[in-house]
């Protein structure tokens, strides 16, 4: 089992959240998962899909730490502080995962960053169907996982070109 942790890469402050969506590059689709570039994390390469849900999810590698990490977004999700620390659950088809989440906002949209020490927790994500994210108050977000392998497949890929 991975240990969840989280890694202090990225600023909790709205306008550097903002800056860092403008800043993606697209690099084309795989799984049904949009594959974009972040130049502000090393040129790492994600994944990213909105769900029916109103959920906007980015699935990635960070560069400049070499960590993998989530990052959730929904517009109604209310009171989330950003840079405030929140402990969080993973549900993974049943195997569960605790951890912790850094709140943030992205275009004023409020969202979770959850970071991990071990990229091979992706690939453990994306083997699964369903995942589901859970705070103190109970179920936060529940998606399909489908395509998510073939999308990180390509997010490897994208990574070889991006040298």
């Amino acid at each position: 089992m991975f240990r969840l942790v989280l890694a202090i890469v990225l600023c909790a402050l709205m306008a550097p959240a903002a800056a860092s969506a403008q800043a993606l590059r697209n690099w084309g689709t795989a799984g049904g998962w949009d594959v974009l570039i972040d130049p502000t994390l090393g040129n790492g390469c994600l994944i990213q899909a909105e769900f029916l849900d109103g959920s906007l999810v980015r699935i990635g590698i960070d560069r400049t730490t070499g960590a993998g990490y989530v990052l959730a977004f929904n517009e109604s999700w209310s009171g989330i502080e950003a840079g405030k620390v929140y402990p969080i659950r993973f549900d993974l088809d049943g195997q569960i995962y605790d951890g912790e989440a850094k709140g943030m906002y992205l275009n004023g949209v409020p969202g979770a960053d959850i970071y991990f020490d071990s990229v091979d927790f992706l690939f453990d994500i994306a083997k699964k169907h369903v995942m589901t994210l859970y705070n103190e108050s109970g179920e936060v977000m529940a998606i399909d996982l489908e395509g998510t392998y073939v999308g990180l497949e390509a997010v490897l890929q994208c990574h070889e070109e991006n040298g």
